[in-house]
């Protein structure tokens, strides 16, 4: 069991969440989540590259010199392959690197990636955000009063998604903001720290609790 302190907007701590990351992933397969994040990074991959074989690079076919008598080694013409200029010979073509795994795998990678955030205390609760309009000004206060200003990356989750919300951290380098449902391995392990709303903890807590009993998702994303 482990109590995570949760802090309010001005960083003091007014309560205590306890929480066992064993209901929410009674193991971390290091594998699982190798597999998965992999396979999201190969997802994200455009494979828009190009480059021109031997037939397609533009000059001359004339043979450079004679076949004998020359001293020199046999050689064709200047797009060979073997030769600076050339065509590549095996040449790069636009290709799709998509390819997915099995839903039950990504969900427990899922659970497994917010476990393993939670034992090595690398998430920050908060007991609330909300904002009347957007405010860039207050939500970077409220990452410095959490003393989470100095952060590479920070992902802040959301039980949902809110426009004002989403509006006051799009500008903070190194932030992002996603709805606690739409959270996949790749998102929870690529920063260095999660900013967490308790309610969205409980999102996410029911999640499990209803996938366990078959009766619900466990808030994976299925985006690529």
């Amino acid at each position: 069991m482990v109590a995570l302190p949760v802090y309010d907007k001005s960083g003091a701590e007014v309560a205590k969440y306890e929480i066992d990351p064993a209901t929410i992933a009674p193991s971390v397969n290091k594998q699982l989540l190798h597999d998965v994040v992999v396979m999201y990074q190969a997802n994200l991959r455009l494979g828009t590259h190009r480059t021109r074989s031997r037939g397609e690079v533009v000059g001359t076919r004339k043979k450079l010199y004679r076949q004998k008598g020359t001293g020199n080694a046999r050689a064709g013409h200047r797009s060979s392959g073997v030769r600076r200029g050339g065509g590549h010979i095996f040449a790069r073509r636009p290709r799709d690197y998509s390819y997915r795994l099995p839903r039950k795998a990504l969900r427990a990678a899922t659970r497994m990636a917010v476990a393993s955030r939670i034992a090595d205390d690398e998430i920050t609760l908060i007991d609330g955000l909300q904002f009347s309009e957007p405010k860039t000004r207050d939500m970077a206060a409220i990452l410095k009063a959490l003393k989470l200003d100095g952060q590479r990356t920070l992902l802040v989750a959301v039980e949902s998604h809110d426009v004002n919300i989403y509006k006051s951290i799009r500008n903070i380098a190194g932030v992002t903001v996603c709805p606690v449902m739409d959270l996949n391995a790749l998102t929870v392990l690529k920063p260095q720290r999660l900013l967490m709303t308790t309610a969205a903890l409980d999102v996410f807590r029911a999640s499990v609790a209803a996938t366990a009993t078959g009766s619900g998702d466990a808030g994976e994303s299925e985006a690529e």
